[in-house]
């Protein structure tokens, strides 16, 4: 062991601090905080000059504001969830259907279940609110209400002229039915086997129908034909605008009546013509398809009146029984009655949705019957105003319409080929008649007692119907083209058919 070795280890006093440590301590510490933020800072000038790091303008994002947002959401869906237990839903799948539907919802989902689709309205209606259904309820009751409602005939008041012709109407047309169904009375009284031979014998006379004269009667299409009160003239309407009247039975012209500028659509007698009134006195009423309506006399070739009020096409003009009314079809969906007395327009009536093509009188002077491109028919009452029948069952635009002498019959012919024949005491179709081959034109019931029916159509023939039993008598074929109309005369002795070939016929029995 050496010297040195020997030599013990020098012994480490220990410091003693006198006071606190905490000032030296927060020197330090600062001390430490300025070197690194010095060197941080430096550092991010160092990044941001080597375009490595992009300072935004100082947006900040405030962290309470989006916890707050998110507690009121949930907040909300709590809210929303208390809402809809609280809700009641019927427990009928229809009924939750309806209401989905109400709601503007998929009635059903795919794979849905009945509960699955209560809960689904339960969640929409804690959306939307538990008065939504009641209230979508109501807008569709209110909707369908309004909807109704203009569906409706509809009524206002009409003028002190039209009052006065509607009581003028009720006191002729009683005693006229009045008489009527006396005469049915007596008619009921004759035997059985009477009615039948002569029923019969009208048969026999009928299939004897043979074409006793053929004349043609323009250069264009004859669209119409009438036949005067006392049979010995009839009338003929072209499309070149031009009127005719012929004598019966040698078919040749007495006068052409000139003042239309376009296709005449009818032209009929007034019911006293050439009976009870004077030469000069106004006999016939004519219509165009520009509208115009005139009047004539049977010894002038110029219109004595014009009846202007028609913005559209007139199809058909025809004279009530009793001569003091003239009734007008339009094309603008209505139909006017005209009092030639006061000379004056007493009704423009509305009902049909689309033009109006055709109409009649009853007999007995009480209803008007109008039918049109709507394939409807309604029977008017002219005491009253009141459509009293609606005629339902053509499938095509129904074209003419005529009653039978017994007054509780209509026929009604349409595009869809038949004839229906329509029971007015019950308000229903009587029978169809599978008439033709094209739509019909024109439909006729013998004028003195209605025992036959007569149509006309564009398959270039005329038939001849028995009533009752609607079997086919006989086919009038002769024409080349479509027929247009069709008449019987007042003595039911002829017929005559015009046609689009230019000409008209007369048919007699042998």
């Amino acid at each position: 062991m050496s010297d040195e070795e020997d030599v013990a280890p020098a012994v480490k006093k220990s410091r003693v601090f006198y006071g606190s440590l905490e000032e030296k301590e927060r020197e330090r510490l600062r001390g430490e905080a300025a070197s690194s933020t010095t060197a941080s800072s430096d550092a991010v000038k160092a990044g941001i000059e080597a375009g490595n790091i992009n300072i935004s303008s100082g947006e900040t994002l405030e962290m309470e504001e989006r916890v707050s947002e998110r507690q009121q959401e949930a907040l909300a869906e709590f809210e929303r969830r208390r809402r809809a237990r609280q809700i009641t839903v019927s427990t009928d799948d229809a009924e939750v259907k309806a209401g989905l539907r109400a709601l503007g919802e998929p009635i059903t989902l795919f794979g849905e279940g009945p509960a699955d689709r209560r809960e689904r309205l339960r969640s929409v209606l804690s959306i939307v609110g538990p008065d939504a259904l009641k209230k979508s309820r109501k807008d569709e009751e209110r909707a369908k209400r309004s909807h109704d409602e203009c569906q409706q005939t509809w009524y206002h008041e009409g003028s002190a002229s039209l009052k006065d012709a509607r009581l003028w109407l009720a006191k002729y047309s009683l005693p006229r039915a009045m008489r009527r169904l006396e005469a049915a009375r007596a008619q009921k009284d004759v035997t059985e086997g009477t009615r039948t031979i002569r029923q019969q014998e009208l048969h026999k006379s009928l299939r004897n129908l043979n074409n006793f004269c053929s004349q043609i009667g323009d250069d264009r299409p004859i669209s119409f034909c009438h036949f005067s009160p006392n049979s010995k003239m009839l009338a003929t309407a072209s499309w070149s605008g031009l009127c005719k009247l012929w004598s019966i039975p040698d078919c040749s012209l007495i006068r052409t009546l000139r003042g239309h500028n376009t296709n005449v659509g009818a032209v009929v007698f007034r019911p006293q013509a050439g009976v009870s009134l004077d030469q000069s006195d106004v006999s016939l009423a004519s219509c165009a398809a520009d509208g115009s309506v005139k009047l004539w006399n049977l010894e002038s070739d110029e219109p004595v009146a014009d009846i202007e009020g028609h913005s559209e096409r007139v199809s058909r003009v025809s004279w009530h029984p009793s001569g003091r009314f003239l009734g007008t079809t339009c094309y603008d969906n209505s139909w006017r009655l005209w009092d030639l007395e006061v000379q004056e327009e007493i009704l423009h009536q509305e009902g049909h949705s689309k033009g109006v093509h055709d109409l009649t009188f009853h007999q007995d002077g009480s209803l008007v019957a109008t039918g049109g491109l709507d394939a409807f028919g309604r029977v008017w009452d002219l005491r009253t105003g009141r459509c009293v029948v609606f005629l339902e069952g053509h499938l095509k635009e129904i074209y003419t319409l005529h009653f039978s002498p017994n007054g509780y019959h209509l026929a009604t012919g349409s595009g869809d080929n038949t004839c229906k024949v329509w029971e007015l005491r019950n308000r229903k179709c009587l029978y169809t008649v599978p008439a033709h081959q094209n739509l019909l034109s024109a439909v006729r019931f013998q004028p003195t007692d209605g025992h036959f029916l007569l149509t006309g159509a564009y398959d270039s023939t005329a038939k001849v119907w028995s009533h009752p039993g609607w079997t086919p008598l006989k086919t009038l074929a002769g024409h080349e083209g479509k027929v247009m109309g069709v008449d019987v005369s007042p003595d039911g002795k002829l017929i005559a058919t015009s046609s689009y070939d230019r000409t008209f016929k007369l048919w007699l029995s042998e």
